[in-house]
């Protein structure tokens, strides 16, 4: 019998018998059993500060010169030629061959709390919570058109194909959380040009998808289908499910396919939120002051209803929530809209902030707010293009130290001339904080090791507590 047996036949039996096991243990105890373990890393690397992360991304590339880099020098130079020291060979995204003129902040700063932080008028409620912020105004990146930079910010790399950062963090740490996905995105628009967001900014990439963010809608019902058909009872779903689980286990005996794991895995996730999405989106349960603190009923599409919703999902223990909002490009008319768009998420910020810290969960919890890139100190007309060279990004919460600005840009906000912090730095940072050495996560693929940070990145310790 055995000599019959080949070694190809033999090996795909016992991956099928390997992978029964983990399919069977699925079956038995849901995704939710599997997800709260804590992931391939265990234990962890370190003690981590935080145990959880919210990313406030702001896509578009908001404007450090008009928000968070006072530079008042400039507003005597304003509408004067760059000097060409700064800019001869440098990368410009769409001033090539314009002409070069010094574009004065926009509006005014003002320093706010014990700090003494300087953030610009436009922001008031994020000024108000100023002592909580640590700001970076040292960030750098590599990649000056959008969607090539927001990979990089998500993934570490601007080529496709990466896992992005929520899903290594699932990958690694897992979920506390039972009836939901692990990685949750939120998206808002509006305040200026929204450029467009690819779902390869929250793919799994050569990860089993299961890591993968999960959008969720912004208005109306997160999730489409949450409700169960006309006739059909929670028992008789059940029976169905299992019956797929058991097909598709029986496929997987075969083909020893881990995304078959992924595919049951997604069925009993989705036979769970049935019961869980309703609950988390019923926004009736929090008391008006809540509610007036965000400035939302929620469920209505805005920036602050994805931060109330981003609270209630870290509340139930999911790792990671990313809150997008399309709005911060602004090549023309930035003084008005660099106003409008800070209008749409200061009070949405702020909020979050503060309800964290009054239910004591500031502490475990990262809070990341910042886009892709900055904008130039240079015109674009009445805008400003596409800086890579140096910008601003703040944190909160976490183990990061608070009342805290941290590196600095030049006299024109161009050069980062104090303390750089590269996009890999900021990565090997956040993993820190999560209790992961960022160089041995790590997913082998194609005869290489893969990690967020690649062969990069330095843990930015000062600004930690």
């Amino acid at each position: 019998m055995f000599a019959d047996l080949t070694r190809r036949a033999f090996l795909g039996r016992s991956a099928g018998g390997i992978g029964a096991l983990a399919l069977a243990s699925l079956m038995e105890n849901g995704l939710g059993a599997a997800e709260r373990t804590s992931g391939i890393i265990s234990p962890l690397h370190h003690q981590p500060t935080a145990k959880r992360i919210i990313y406030l991304f702001q896509g578009g590339g908001p404007s450090h010169l008009d928000l968070f880099d006072n530079k008042p020098g400039m507003v005597a130079l304003n509408g004067t030629p760059m000097p060409a020291a700064f800019v001869r060979g440098q990368q410009l995204a769409q001033l090539q061959g314009a002409p070069l003129n010094i574009l004065a902040p926009q509006h005014a700063f003002k320093r706010w709390g014990k700090s003494g932080m300087e953030i610009s008028e436009v922001l008031p409620r994020i000024g108000g919570v100023a002592d909580e912020l640590c700001l970076i105004r040292s960030m750098m990146t590599e990649a000056i058109n959008h969607d090539p930079a927001q990979s990089f910010m998500n993934s570490g790399s601007s080529i496709s194909g990466r896992p992005s950062m929520g899903s290594w963090f699932v990958y690694g740490l897992g979920s506390e959380c039972e009836n939901l996905p692990g990685f949750v995105v939120l998206s808002s628009v509006g305040g200026g040009q929204g450029q467009p967001i690819a779902s390869r900014q929250w793919s799994a990439g050569m990860l089993p998808s299961r890591y993968q963010g999960v959008p969720f809608h912004a208005k109306g019902d997160p999730v489409l289908y949450i409700s169960r058909p006309a006739g059909i009872d929670a028992g008789g779903q059940r029976d169905v499910i299992n019956a797929v689980n058991k097909l598709n286990g029986m496929h997987d005996d075969v083909v020893a396919d881990p995304e078959i794991a992924t595919r049951i895995s997604q069925y009993e996730m989705a036979f769970k939120m049935q019961s869980s999405v309703p609950d988390l989106v019923d926004f009736s349960k929090e008391p008006q002051h809540i509610l007036d603190l965000y400035g939302t009923k929620g469920a209505d599409g805005s920036f602050a209803a994805n931060c109330l919703m981003a609270r209630r999902l870290a509340e139930r223990g999911v790792r990671f929530i990313q809150c997008y909002h399309r709005g911060w490009d602004h090549h023309g008319g930035v003084k008005n809209g660099t106003k409008t768009t800070a209008g749409l998420v200061d009070q949405g910020t702020a909020a979050l902030i503060t309800d964290l810290k009054q239910r004591g969960m500031l502490d475990d919890t990262l809070i990341i707010w910042g886009g892709e890139f900055g904008r130039t100190p240079m015109a674009q007309g009445d805008g400003r293009d596409h800086h890579i060279k140096g910008f601003s990004l703040f944190m909160a919460g976490g183990g990061v130290k608070s009342g805290m600005t941290y590196g600095a840009t030049d006299d024109l906000g161009y050069n980062v001339i104090q303390e750089p912090v590269s996009v890999h730095d900021l990565h090997a940072t956040i993993m820190h904080i999560m209790g992961i050495d960022h160089t041995r996560l790590t997913t082998r693929f194609q005869g290489r090791d893969y990690r967020l940070t690649d062969v990069h990145g330095h843990v930015v310790s000062k600004i930690l507590r």
